[in-house]
């Protein structure tokens, strides 16, 4: 890809006038400002407009860290905190209740995606109805067309992992009739199936990672859903799928960077074989990060004198800490030692520190506040080679090409390779889960990997929770739209 400029995602409904149901009005007012469906939606700059707005879901505009942001507003912290990944030592008592997984219909930071996620959903399907009637060139038409069908899946997604099947709107009578009738709950082969299709959809008219100019850095593209596709499939445990849609990733001409630390570091906008998708953060702009404000702690020094905003509340418990091989060079970024005033070295563990400090971004040089302009990893293709290597083993076991895909992360971490022949099937499995530990931390993944092998409620539970149970798997639909609905939304069970 290519460096330079990025695109501004910025707060929707500054410009937009997109209706939602009736449902979700009463969920979430949205302001639309002087703007009507009329007016608004004319010509190509609308059209171009109308997508740029729809990629501020990827923060989930309105919510400070959310979405593939920092804070515990965001499903990456939320997903780690509720793992073995991420513990916190601030004083919020909502930190305890996702590592117990104490959930409740109570507890709002569960029920924050369902709120910005299901309307952005319906104003996207709005969007693609009007933007279809404009007069503009077909092809730029099919592009704006494209991505909000990718960023309607990815939403859809984000939704089906926490929530299960909800009743996204997918029809453009039903998302701008203010007076339409509640949906009930679709089932997971529908949902399933319409994630599939918008992905699928959006591909032939999306740009590819290679050809993506630098203004369109952060959107989706044809790698992009492939991803996409491959981690729906993961989750529903269609193996052969998951393997088909790698092995077309093998066009694209994707790789590993040469050093871990540096995919993350402020260098890396747009340079990387390795990011297939990440949000563009900005300084200037509502698309921040603030992963190293959340977890350095107040006496970490800088090598470089940069200047970096330090509340020093993630840590990772030494459980998992010490898992790690010694030698791992993934440990250049994740600091049990650091250095601090006066050129000294600060020993956390010998200083009784409850864990080591997942640093994992670089600083932005730039940065003069917790808002750092370096970009936000979504997805890599080291998680690709990982999905490839479980699902060729659920498929074949541990044949020669699974012990390939995890070598190829394990070379670059400088950790010894496995040989084929060392490991039988379910201990080959095990070794997976470990290097998706290792590799993948605070990335976001952690919860649905847990999920997927059985072993999320479990960890919980052998930890200690009395409050753990099987159904927390999913979160708990907000009560308001159960009971705005008059029960025709259902609850999860559980709760």
């Amino acid at each position: 890809m290519k460096k330079n400029n990025f695109i501004n995602i910025f707060v929707a409904g500054s410009l937009l006038a997109g209706s939602l149901s009736s449902c979700e009005k009463k969920l979430e007012e949205i302001s639309h400002s002087s703007y009507t469906s009329s007016s608004f939606f004319t010509n190509a700059v609308d059209a171009n407009s109308a997508v740029t707005a729809m990629y501020s879901g990827m923060l989930e505009s309105g919510r400070y860290g959310g979405g593939w942001g920092s804070s515990n507003q965001g499903w990456v912290a939320q997903s780690s905190m509720q793992t073995d990944e991420l513990i916190c030592s601030w004083g919020w008592d909502g930190w305890t209740k996702f590592n117990q997984l104490n959930f409740s219909e109570d507890f709002n930071e569960l029920l924050n995606h369902y709120f910005s996620l299901m309307p952005k959903v319906t104003e996207i399907t709005t969007d693609i109805d009007k933007i279809s009637k404009i007069s503009m060139d077909e092809k730029q038409k099919a592009y704006c067309i494209a991505q909000l069908k990718a960023l309607r899946a990815h939403y859809s997604w984000i939704l089906y992992n926490f929530y299960g099947p909800v009743p996204i709107v997918i029809d453009p009578v039903v998302a701008s009739d203010p007076n339409a009738k509640p949906q009930p709950r679709p089932t997971s082969q529908w949902m399933v199936s319409q994630i599939e299709k918008d992905y699928n959809d959006a591909m032939p008219s999306l740009l590819t990672c290679a050809t993506l100019p630098a203004t369109d850095y952060g959107r989706f593209t044809q790698d992009a859903c492939l991803v996409g596709l491959m981690k729906l499939y993961m989750h529903e445990k269609k193996w052969d799928q998951v393997v088909a849609t790698g092995k077309k990733l093998d066009a694209y001409n994707h790789g590993l960077q040469t050093n871990y630390a540096d995919v993350f570091s402020y260098a890396n906008k747009g340079n990387s074989k390795e990011v297939i998708l990440a949000v563009s953060c900005r300084t200037d702009a509502n698309n921040t990060n603030m992963w190293l404000a959340m977890c350095m702690p107040g006496n970490y020094v800088d090598p470089n004198g940069l200047t970096i905003t330090q509340w020093g509340g993630y840590k990772m418990p030494w459980s998992t800490y010490d898992r790690f091989d010694p030698k791992d060079k993934r440990l250049s970024v994740l600091l049990a030692k650091w250095p601090t005033n006066n050129g000294a070295t600060f020993d956390a563990k010998a200083n009784g520190y409850i864990g080591a400090i997942p640093m994992k971004y670089g600083a932005d040089p730039n940065a003069i506040s917790e808002q750092q302009g370096t970009d936000i990893a979504v997805w890599r293709y080291a998680d690709v080679l990982l999905m490839m290597a479980e699902a060729t083993n659920e498929i074949q076991g541990p044949v020669a090409d699974a012990y390939n895909y995890i070598n190829l992360v394990r070379a670059r971490a400088g950790v010894t390779q496995y040989n084929v022949g060392d490991f039988t099937k379910d201990q080959f499995r095990n070794k997976i889960k470990d290097e998706r530990l290792f590799e993948l931390w605070c990335e976001g993944s952690r919860r649905e990997d847990m999920i997927r092998w059985g072993d999320y409620v479990a960890r919980a539970k052998t930890a200690g929770s009395v409050f753990a149970k099987d159904e927390f798997v999913l979160y708990p639909l907000p009560r308001k739209v159960i009971s705005e609905t008059n029960g025709v939304v259902t609850q999860n069970p559980g709760y």
